[in-house]
């Protein structure tokens, strides 16, 4: 990689003994991006934006907030009225965290559809579930910090969900507890971990741009870059293009903040916890409730809570279970319909989550548990072996098998 010259003295002071400058040129400007992303694209910066917006706003709410049982709850409600413009910085990182699973989802079901988990880009997808877990394990732990009634009961129904697990499961809660109930100590390490969280994912971002970069970025139609003339510089066709997504995405969020703040919240975490009086439904974050679902859909404990973490495990084995050697749906006629099929399952299995445990619901969630696994372990290897996909292009230049314009 050559070095470019820069015209700024002090620019070319730092770049003559940390080189800085020249890998964003090259990382930013100089990167060869496939020419026909579209904007389904714009959700990895946009991802990488929500989670600035969650350190900084978290930082400043930190500086306000008393992790003490006796204190969490009064201490919010300080920072929402006393502080200069508490409520808003609160407001922010609460609907934050939504729309951040909002983009996050929106991400990996364009890797879905598009095949961004197929080699070469395995570690790549993989670091994007390690991500999503720890953004799981941070919002749930940062659910529980303002001390209402649906933070403590929460809190409590997830972390004795450890017990089923035979033999440590009972010291495993205690750990988690700091003692043996959700109390004091539970709050402090739950605080602890939720600031800290967001830094380890920076980290793990950092690996996983490292990994996009190594083998470029997938397209739309899903096939290898083939000459010079399928690549434009990321800077400025893709950067001007991510700033627009930016623009209607804040447009969005702060609609949101500014006139309907508590939408996405639960009214029952505007009590303050107590634990002699148990809410009549206790259900998590909108974000957990397809997981929630197949928790509760396996009628045993431990059946329900091994379920629940092989959701997320089995995004882990994806690359070898999908065995087609195309990746895009749009060349995949029946792996194009199933796509569709997961995202109403998992919309099914949210809405499944919010409602209760009882009648019709639990057929649901049951069938809407056993399709989700079917999808990932029946049907998927079986496509690989029987779909016949539709040609593939001749290149990103020639969009069409025969070499015309489509």
């Amino acid at each position: 990689m050559s070095s470019p010259e820069f015209s700024n003295p002090i620019v070319r002071w730092i770049e003559y003994r940390l080189p800085v400058f020249s890998m964003l040129n090259h990382e930013l400007h100089e990167y060869p991006t496939p020419r026909n992303l579209n904007y389904m694209w714009n959700f990895g910066s946009l991802a990488g934006f929500c989670l600035v917006i969650m350190i900084v706003s978290g930082i400043v709410l930190s500086m306000n907030y008393t992790a003490h049982v006796d204190y969490a709850f009064a201490s919010v409600e300080r920072i929402m009225r006393d502080v200069d413009f508490g409520w808003l910085i609160r407001y922010i990182h609460m609907n934050g965290a939504s729309f951040f699973f909002i983009v996050v989802y929106i991400h990996i079901f364009r890797g879905l559809y598009y095949g961004s988990y197929k080699a070469p880009r395995e570690l790549l997808w993989i670091l994007g579930v390690v991500i999503l877990l720890l953004m799981m394990a941070t919002a749930f732990m940062g659910y529980v910090l303002p001390w209402g009634q649906m933070s403590f009961w929460g809190a409590t129904v997830i972390t004795n969900l450890f017990s089923a697990i035979p033999l440590i499961g009972e010291n495993i809660v205690t750990w988690l507890w700091g003692g043996f109930t959700v109390d004091n100590p539970t709050l402090n390490r739950f605080f602890s971990l939720h600031f800290l969280l967001p830094f380890v994912i920076a980290g793990v971002v950092i690996l996983h741009i490292a990994a996009l970069h190594q083998h470029g970025s997938n397209n739309p139609l899903g096939i290898d870059i083939k000459n010079k003339g399928d690549t434009i510089p990321f800077h400025p066709y893709y950067t001007v293009k991510d700033m627009f997504g930016l623009g209607v995405f804040l447009t969005i969020f702060m609609a949101v903040v500014s006139f309907a703040p508590n939408y996405m919240g639960h009214p029952d975490n505007y009590v303050e916890a107590n634990p002699l009086v148990t809410p009549a439904h206790i259900v998590p974050e909108w974000y957990f409730l397809p997981f929630y679902a197949i928790l509760r859909a396996v009628p045993d404990k431990l059946g329900g809570v091994i379920a629940m973490f092989a959701a997320i495990a089995v995004l882990f084995v994806l690359p070898w279970l999908d065995r087609s050697p195309i990746r895009s749906a749009k060349f995949r006629p029946v792996y194009f319909v199933l796509f569709w099929v997961l995202l109403a399952d998992c919309i099914l299995l949210g809405f499944c989550g919010a409602m209760p445990a009882e009648g019709i619901w639990v057929v649901l969630s049951r069938l809407g548990t056993v399709y989700y696994f079917a999808h990932f372990i029946i049907l998927l290897p079986l496509l690989g072996l029987y779909e016949r996909p539709i040609d593939l292009p001749l290149s990103i230049s020639k969009p069409s098998p025969s070499g015309t314009s489509a």
